[in-house]
């Protein structure tokens, strides 16, 4: 229902925030890692955000970032990961670390999330990498127009599934790896690059 809500900060704890939007203050719950980064009260702020709907509540959740947001979006899609436990991955791991180690299987980082256990982490490493072997498969079964190839070796592919966790089409990924991949350079350094280049 809300894409974003802007407006000005009127208080924040290490798992919520209050914005005011004209003269109405929406409760937002947060990882500690957005509400230290959206500034102190007063402040403007912008948070994108999920409404999560049950028959007694109505909860918002709010994030810095789009990528934070269409991380948020995925975990919820698993079994057994609610809003909740969806945020507790992202207050532990940024966006583009969490991509990282479902790209490289590192079920262990994810694990050291509040709530999150070894079983479930496995599992939220095998379901996110499953869809993008699927996303993966249908785009090459649809033409495209030609563009520049993507360096070969385990370090462009793992780098283009990261990108795909943050919500990246393998199309998209595969191009701003090919724009910034050099030999000798590391997975975190790739995908950070890449990042840095879809912004430009």
């Amino acid at each position: 229902m809300f894409e974003y809500i802007r407006g000005v900060l009127q208080y924040k704890s290490t798992d919520f925030c209050v914005i005011d939007v004209n003269g109405v203050g929406f409760k937002i719950f947060t990882s500690h890692i957005t509400a230290a980064g959206i500034g102190e009260s007063g402040a403007t702020v912008t948070l994108y955000t999920y409404m999560n709907v049950k028959e007694d509540e109505i909860s918002l959740f709010g994030f810095a970032s789009r990528e934070e947001l269409s991380v948020f979006n995925m975990l919820i899609g698993i079994s057994g990961v609610g809003p909740k436990v969806g945020l507790a991955v992202l207050a532990a791991m940024s966006p583009s670390e969490f991509s990282l180690a479902v790209a490289t299987g590192d079920f262990k980082a994810i694990s050291k999330s509040k709530g999150v256990g070894t079983k479930l982490a496995q599992r939220i490493v095998l379901e996110l990498k499953d869809k993008i072997s699927k996303d993966i498969k249908s785009q090459e079964q649809v033409p495209e127009e030609t563009f520049e190839p993507v360096p070969t070796g385990y370090i462009s592919n793992d780098a283009i599934s990261a990108l795909m966790v943050l919500g990246y089409s393998s199309k998209e990924a595969s191009k701003l790896v090919a724009k910034v991949y050099k030999d000798g350079m590391t997975l975190e350094e790739t995908v950070r690059q890449a990042l840095k280049q879809a912004f430009r």
